[in-house]
């Protein structure tokens, strides 16, 4: 929520999750269009598949692991074993492949080089 001009504040307690479609799961935008977008993202059992979530960076990604676990298959690179407390950046155009636990949740950083929704 904006609290001032260019000002932002949320909490990871959240109540106010959107769906989202890809990928599939819910998600809580802290803010946009102000060279960068954030929020939170966080897997829903019965909904989020559990493996091959395929994903390409639309820009520069930073992360940070909240709960749960997520193993990233990127193409042409490493695989990635990431848990709770694990920060992540993944460059622009980056292609991978995401096997998420059921209560996975994270904090995502990209910048508004054609970050969307």
């Amino acid at each position: 929520m904006e609290v001032a001009p260019g000002v932002f504040v949320s909490a990871t307690s959240t109540d106010e999750w959107q769906p989202h479609a890809h990928p599939a799961g819910e998600l809580h935008v802290l803010c946009r269009g102000v060279g960068l977008h954030a929020g939170l993202w966080r897997s829903v059992p019965g909904t989020t598949p559990q493996q091959l979530l395929p994903w390409t960076a639309p820009s520069r990604e930073a992360k940070i692991v909240l709960a749960g676990t997520a193993r990233v298959e990127i193409k042409d690179g490493p695989t990635l074993e990431l848990k709770a407390g694990d920060i992540a950046s993944l460059p622009q155009g980056s292609t991978s492949t995401w096997s998420v636990s059921d209560d996975y949740q994270e904090f995502w950083i990209l910048d508004d080089l054609g970050a969307g929704d």
